[in-house]
């Protein structure tokens, strides 16, 4: 039928080059490192100082990353209770930049 020709002359099966590669399984990354940053933590996005406490028995696996939307006053508390548990944390720096300046 109409359908099943269809997806042959789809643009993106055309392989020419240039072309956009297609997506495949290939592709994918090592199971045991995926979602691995360099340092070999994993990110876990924080949001308020009483998500750090879910942090504390993982922080050797976890690192938490402060989430874009926080405040710098949050940011501070954050990262002042991070250093107390031992915690790492990825953009400890941001927005505190600004508020020195002052």
């Amino acid at each position: 039928g109409i359908n099943a020709e269809y997806g042959k002359q789809w643009y993106q099966r055309r392989v020419r080059e240039g072309q956009f590669l297609m997506p495949s399984i290939g592709y994918g990354s090592n199971k045991n490192t995926r979602h691995l940053m360099p340092d070999g933590f994993l990110k876990f996005v924080v949001h308020n100082v009483s998500d750090l406490e879910l942090l504390l028995m993982q922080n050797k696996i976890y690192a938490a990353e402060i989430a874009h939307d926080v405040s710098a006053k949050k940011r501070k508390a954050i990262v002042e209770r991070a250093q107390q548990l031992n915690i790492k944390v990825t953009n400890w720096q941001a927005k505190l930049r600004s508020e020195e300046d002052n």
